[in-house]
C-alpha cells in the first residue's frame, strides 16, 4: 500500500516559482506528477524513479519544471519556475505499480491534490 500527500500549492503571479512536495509512505514505486485544469483531462507533468536518475517530462514544462526526490525523507519534489497562467491546475502526485509511464491510467495511487493558480 502507498499513501501520498501533496503540499506547496498556492496563488502566484506569472513568472514566479513554486515548489510542490509529495510525502510518500509504503512501497517505493515510480512516481509522477499530474495536473488537471477545469474542463480538461488529467495530464502528465513529470516522473521519476527512486532508484536512479531517470526522469520524464511533458514537453510543455521542459526547461521550467524539475522533478527530484529525497530518499531519506521519502519525498518527491516538483520545482516549478517561470510559471504561466496555463500552468493553473490541481496538481496530483501519483505512484505506478509498473513503469514510469505518462498516462494517468497507469498510476494506481493518488494524493488528494494541491491547487496551483498563476495569475497574469
Amino acid at each position: 500500500q502507498v499513501q501520498l500527500a501533496e503540499s506547496g500549492g498556492g496563488l502566484v503571479q506569472s513568472g514566479d516559482s513554486l515548489r510542490l512536495l509529495c510525502a510518500a509512505s509504503g512501497r517505493r514505486l515510480p512516481m509522477g506528477w499530474f495536473r488537471q485544469a477545469p474542463g480538461k483531462e488529467r495530464e502528465f507533468v513529470a516522473g521519476i524513479l527512486w532508484t536512479d536518475n531517470n526522469t520524464r517530462y511533458a514537453d510543455s514544462v521542459k526547461g521550467r519544471f524539475t522533478i527530484s526526490r529525497d530518499n531519506v525523507k521519502n519525498t518527491v519534489y516538483l520545482q516549478m519556475n517561470n510559471l504561466k497562467p496555463e500552468d493553473t491546475a490541481v496538481y496530483y502526485c501519483a505512484a505506478a505499480s509498473v513503469g514510469l509511464g505518462t498516462v494517468a491510467a497507469a498510476y494506481d495511487y493518488w494524493g488528494q491534490g494541491t491547487q496551483v493558480t498563476v495569475s497574469s
